[in-house]
């Protein structure tokens, strides 16, 4: 293996294991909310215009709503349960990114697992920016 090939397998798997999981809640054409699974990019950055913090205390839970403007929502500690109305759902856990962006439509609703509190940072996007987002290959048709 010359080094340049070396190299590049070195570049991926170190890109591999550092990536940022992340969620991403969007509006489909239909008018409901979906979600696709992938990672943040970690080389670029993106405009915004608000951070704030909350906590929510264990077996917390938030019935069906839309987000309320376009944000990233890191998760600090904390597992929850996110679903969509159309059954979609995943585990956000720490050190997710939840890129929220269903501001219109049927929403989700989410509901804590186990006994920490969900804290986290919402980080409220410049609107028109660039969300960050890569989703992984297999849901990219989403």
């Amino acid at each position: 293996m010359s080094e340049a090939t070396e190299n590049d397998a070195s570049d991926a798997a170190t890109n591999q294991r550092s990536a940022i999981r992340a969620y991403k809640l969007y509006t489909g054409r239909d008018n409901a909310s979906h979600v696709l699974k992938g990672t943040v990019s970690e080389n670029s950055r993106t405009d915004v215009v608000a951070v704030h913090f909350k906590e929510t205390s264990a077996h917390g839970s938030f019935a069906w709503h839309n987000a309320p403007e376009a944000q990233f929502v890191i998760t600090l500690s904390g597992t929850l349960q996110f679903k969509t109305r159309d059954g979609e759902t995943f585990l956000l856990q720490t050190g997710d990114v939840l890129i929220a962006e269903d501001t219109a439509g049927s929403g989700h609703e989410w509901s804590m697992i186990g006994d920490q509190p969900w804290k986290r940072a919402y980080v409220v996007l410049k609107p028109g920016a660039k969300d960050l987002f890569i989703p992984d290959p297999c849901t990219a048709g989403g």
